[in-house]
């Protein structure tokens, strides 16, 4: 079971780095970001490092704020948010046409929650490709007690250098993890190179809009925000991503906004204005709650020095995210996003037959 309550999210606070380092840790890790006059090039060059200093920290609270699956849904009316979520990652399943017997590789799978509900969704095998530890070390342990170690396993390693043999798998997903990569066009070559020919890619990918304005100062603080509390080295354009994907060799069969046509508004479990018992850690008060809680851990020696800081960053992105998404309803003219959540379905080129069509939206 995911971890729920205060000693367990005290316990997890830190990951691998050991509990009298922390502090550096978070003092390490908040050099990189522009929030705090951090640069670019030192995120992209060093992405190793700060990507796992940054989930070394900030797992617990994810786990312990939204569960096993660390991402965004498009939503229904009537749809709690793990009901959004388990549709969500269906809904990549079914657009890879992953099947029983199949061999899916997860890129950046965090502690394996898609992972393991792709694999009890379509009995396929599904490997987690990760290079945290840590969130390598929980994954395994959800794997044992969801009854699936036998079919899904994980891999430590950096997807920009996978150690996979050409042509390995029947499909490939990433959720919100190759955001990650310091450079797109690399990540997706690696992809495509161990993805079997004529197979394919799906990605939920953070995409910033055409509208974002560089020298805009809200904007920028808006994007600072998002990079600090989300570990990333910078967000790219949709157009970038999609250029990237055809750079790397890949044939860019279907891309959608998935939040256009959605009656929830991403964001809205981060919104300071909505209140909700299904899902109160997240909710103003709840977040409050956490804070205070994770700020007495820490006085008195149950949590270690920097968790509180860590509680905070996070809640900078968290800002951050329902600005940038409020603003694309107030106005285009001050949108920042267009969506948190972009989907690319990619097939690679490496077979030599044509296809007869392009698949048609799901």
């Amino acid at each position: 079971m995911s971890r729920s309550g205060a000693m367990d999210l005290a316990s997890g606070l830190g990951g691998k780095i050991t509990k009298d380092e922390v502090k550096s840790a978070v003092d390490e890790y908040e050099k990189y970001h522009g929030y705090y006059g951090g640069k670019e090039e030192a995120r992209k060059s060093n992405y190793t490092d700060m990507v796992n200093k940054y989930y070394d920290l900030a797992t617990s609270f994810y786990e312990y704020g939204w569960g096993e699956s660390f991402h965004f849904a498009h939503r229904w009316n009537g749809e709690s948010l793990r009901e959004s979520i388990k549709r969500h990652e269906h809904f990549l399943a079914l657009q890879l046409g992953v099947k029983p017997g199949m061999k899916v590789l997860d890129v950046g799978c965090g502690i394996g929650g898609p992972l393991r509900e792709i694999a009890k969704f379509s009995l396929a095998s599904v490997t987690g490709l990760n290079n945290n530890e840590y969130q390598i070390t929980r994954g395994k342990e959800l794997n044992r007690v969801a009854g699936v170690s036998g079919t899904c396993d994980f891999v430590k390693a950096d997807f920009m250098k996978m150690p996979f043999s050409d042509n390995t798998f029947d499909a490939v997903y990433a959720i919100e993890a190759t955001c990650h990569a310091p450079d797109p066009v690399g990540c997706y070559k690696e992809i495509y190179r161990v993805l079997k020919p004529g197979q394919c890619f799906a990605v939920y990918e953070w995409c910033i809009t055409d509208h974002y304005e560089p020298n805009n100062a809200t904007h920028k603080r808006i994007k600072d925000e998002i990079e600090l509390g989300n570990g990333l080295p910078d967000i790219r354009s949709t157009q970038q991503c999609l250029q990237a994907a055809k750079d790397a060799g890949f044939e860019v069969i279907w891309d959608k906004d998935l939040a256009e046509d959605s009656p929830v508004p991403w964001y809205l479990p981060l919104d300071p204005s909505r209140f909700s018992l299904s899902s109160f850690r997240l909710t103003t008060v709840g977040r409050a709650i956490t804070r205070t809680m994770v700020k007495a851990l820490e006085y008195v020696g149950l949590a270690p020095q920097g968790s509180e800081r860590v509680s905070n960053f996070l809640e900078k992105a968290a800002e951050g995210l329902v600005e940038g998404g409020k603003d694309k309803a107030r106005s285009l003219k001050e949108t920042l996003w267009r969506s948190k959540k972009h989907l690319m379905k990619l097939r690679s080129l490496k077979s030599s037959y044509a296809y007869e069509e392009m698949l048609k939206c799901v």
